[in-house]
């Protein structure tokens, strides 16, 4: 093809031709033609190349590093993968995961509870169930999150998500399925349990703040606890609901009680340098109910290493209310969504955390120390329950439960193999330990303030057969003795699973 200025030439010359009246033989008819077929091809090669920048407009640039969190604190922590759902640095997520599964002692399923099912042995697990199992290698959810620059090397960054049920549509709402089993008997009840997603309308993150590659990210808002994010990171099941015990319980990940996962009211702030990280959180909170956590974690050969330090005061741990005769009108006039029991304790956690990659291997650990004291600052019935979105409140309420303080230590470990880049196979053990706090040594399942401990146990295969599907099959054997299992009506429960998951 013939450079543009001899195309300019070949046109100028041919306008002056024709403009002075020249013989139409001095242009032959093949130079037109050919000139035209050159101007029409530097014309699709504009419009390709203006196709092109398009396209590149709506795609972020830089790619993620790496899932231990540095992302965020070097700015980057929002990257779609093919930018299909990503205009100019918004990006719009979700999960929804769904299956079918079997357990040994189960309950039936709940229309608001987290997961739908009660996949690790519970106090109220009744008799065998076959039914829809939802959220159990991942919780459905759907988000909108963003980095936009504002300023040379600093963005602004937001994200919003909340989490739902995918067998009713609904939000999760932990709490939720607490009222619903209010004056029910043990063997009763629907599924149901505790968590920091009570039905608000973002129940997972709503934060925005500013990010560099250099100072790191400061956040605002509702946001995981540190403590959750280290459960994200080295669980070996991803903190699945139906395959690991800290990820279904949540007290792992909040320090103690799983309403403190999440921070409402919260600030947080990571930075990291090179294979170094740090991270801090604080949550303002009225009357004494503050939080803060301090992190930090190094990267070194193939291995990642953090740990986790966490006081929480006024942490609840909630339940259905034993029995409602005894709640008024009133109470139930100023509770908003509700009412249930709770036990008011000031925690403190510390976390310790470990894997490594070797080839198609990659190994995890994990350790965490909780204490339990009674509160500096007792809460009232009546009082609403930190993080539970303004709408839960006590009905009753427990401020000396830990006289004699508790302690509960959790520790795990397991591997993820990849056999293929398609598929993996994941398994991972977790145990349990609480001491006597009774005050009598005991280490029977008397009391719930014996020594106990919680065994599971669990295998997952996961095949990625499409883009955005995967194809799972696992399952979760769990069992609670002494102490830990006071009250039970079974003690050990087997959940086998298999499900499908779309993520986009």
């Amino acid at each position: 093809m013939e450079s543009s200025n001899a195309l300019k030439a070949k046109t100028l010359a041919l306008a002056i031709a024709i403009g002075v009246g020249a013989p139409a033989n001095v242009v032959r008819a093949d130079e037109l033609q050919d000139l035209k077929a050159q101007i029409e091809a530097l014309q699709n090669q504009i419009e390709a190349l203006q196709k092109k920048v398009g396209e590149m407009d709506t795609k972020t640039p830089r790619k993620p590093t790496g899932s231990t969190g540095t992302d965020q604190a070097k700015g980057l922590p929002f990257v779609a993968d093919d930018g299909s759902l990503t205009f100019h640095g918004i990006t719009l997520y979700g999960t929804l995961d769904i299956g079918v599964g079997y357990q040994s002692h189960g309950t039936p399923l709940s229309n608001v509870a987290g997961y739908g099912l009660e996949y690790l042995i519970s106090k109220n697990s009744n008799g065998s169930r076959f039914s829809i199992a939802p959220n159990a290698l991942s919780s459905s959810n759907i988000g909108l999150k963003g980095t936009v620059e504002v300023i040379p090397e600093v963005s602004a960054i937001f994200n919003l998500q909340t989490g739902f049920l995918p067998t009713s549509g609904r939000l999760a709402d932990g709490l939720g399925s607490l009222v619903q089993n209010n004056g029910v008997p043990l063997g009763s009840q629907s599924s149901n349990a505790d968590s920091s997603r009570n039905g608000q309308p973002f129940n997972l993150t709503a934060w925005a703040g500013l990010s560099s590659p250099t100072y790191g990210a400061l956040t605002f808002g509702r946001q995981n606890a540190l403590t959750l994010d280290g459960v994200l990171a080295y669980d070996p099941m991803g903190g699945s609901g139906a395959f690991s015990l800290i990820g279904y319980q949540g007290a792992t990940a909040g320090a103690g009680a799983t309403e403190d996962a999440r921070f409402d009211n919260a600030v947080k702030y990571r930075v990291s340098d090179g294979p170094f990280r740090a991270s801090a959180l604080y949550r303002f909170g009225d009357s004494g109910s503050s939080a803060y956590q301090a992190g930090v974690g190094v990267d070194y050969l193939g291995a990642s290493f953090d740990a986790i330090y966490s006081r929480v005061n006024d942490a609840v741990t909630a339940a259905p209310l034993a029995s409602v005769a005894a709640i008024t009108p009133a109470q139930l006039a100023s509770a908003e969504s509700g009412l249930v029991a709770g036990t008011v304790s000031d925690n403190t956690s510390f976390m310790f955390l470990a894997k490594y990659r070797t080839g198609p291997v990659q190994l995890f650990a994990g350790y965490e120390h909780m204490q339990f004291a009674n509160p500096g600052h007792p809460l009232a019935v009546g009082a609403q329950i930190p993080n539970s979105g303004g709408g839960y409140s006590l009905g009753t309420v427990n401020n000396t439960a830990f006289t004699n303080k508790k302690v509960l230590q959790v520790f795990w470990t397991g591997a993820k193999y990849a056999v293929r880049d398609d598929i993996d196979l994941i398994a991972a053990y977790y145990y349990e330990q609480q001491n006597s706090f009774q005050g009598n040594g005991c280490s029977n399942n008397t009391f719930a303030a014996c020594s106990g401990q919680l065994n599971a146990v669990s295998f997952v295969a996961d095949y990625r057969f499409a883009k955005r599907f995967d194809v799972y099959a696992g399952l979760m054997f769990s069992k609670v003795s002494n102490g830990l299992s006071s009250g039970f009506l079974n003690t050990s429960t087997v959940d086998p699973i298999v499900g499908l998951r779309f993520a986009f």
